[in-house]
């Protein structure tokens, strides 16, 4: 049966376990790490992984790292699945910047006008390494901002330099939680509010800068 509606969307995302990360790792039983790996490739390259969960999924992996479910060894871990999340990241760039010109070139376009071009370039070029970083912790805003540097066409060299270094803190941090948070009775029984808990952390630094550009206004 296919969705029609956004209830019936999102009702089907949570049927497939898109919303229950923990549980969709352990169905794929030994290839849970594998399949971490996927989800944060097409969440950080592509725009439909706006509906994944990265930052639960990750502390999730820690956790079951931690319990023994995922015999991969923490650092390996950590190391693929960087790998993944930085691959994912280059390609939603190199989508970007083939993709848009096309998109933004149609004069007669109400949606994809050139002046947001340029409105997207004077922002990689005022906040581009430091938002580059700092998507990573933003779920929706890093599936979105990798296809936006392409189309900026941000100096390729700056954004694979802070997209790594982005992406080393984001798994890194997350992964790290689950494996020493986890194991706490409290958490580790309800991780459902933890992944709530997660996504609310990081839209903190959003609220800061959206916070601080309002002063700014004002001033």
């Amino acid at each position: 049966m296919i969705a029609t509606t956004p209830f019936e969307f999102a009702t089907s995302i949570q049927a497939a376990g898109l919303l229950d990360p923990e549980g969709l790792l352990k169905g794929f039983g030994g290839l849970a790490l594998f399949a971490a790996c996927v989800i944060l490739f097409i969440e950080c390259g592509l725009l439909i992984g706006v509906i994944l969960p990265g930052d639960s999924l990750l502390f999730i992996v820690g956790l079951l790292i931690a319990s023994n479910f995922i015999s991969t060894p923490l650092a390996i871990a950590i190391i693929v699945m960087t790998f993944s999340a930085i691959a994912g990241n280059l390609l939603g760039y190199w989508t970007g910047s083939k993709v848009g010109p096309k998109l933004f070139s149609r004069t007669d376009s109400k949606i994809f006008k050139t002046e947001y071009v340029v409105t997207t370039q004077n922002f990689f070029e005022k906040h581009g390494s430091r938002a580059i970083v700092l998507a990573r912790f933003v779920p929706i805003v890093r599936s979105v901002i990798t296809g936006m540097a392409g189309i900026a066409k941000m100096n390729f060299r700056t954004y694979a330099t802070f997209s790594t270094i982005g992406g080393v803190a984001w798994v890194s941090s997350m992964t790290l939680a689950g494996y020493f948070l986890g194991s706490i009775p409290i958490i580790k029984e309800n991780i459902d509010l933890v992944a709530i808990g997660i996504v609310l952390l990081s839209l903190i630094p959003v609220i800061i800068e959206v916070l601080r550009q309002r002063k700014q206004g004002r001033n």
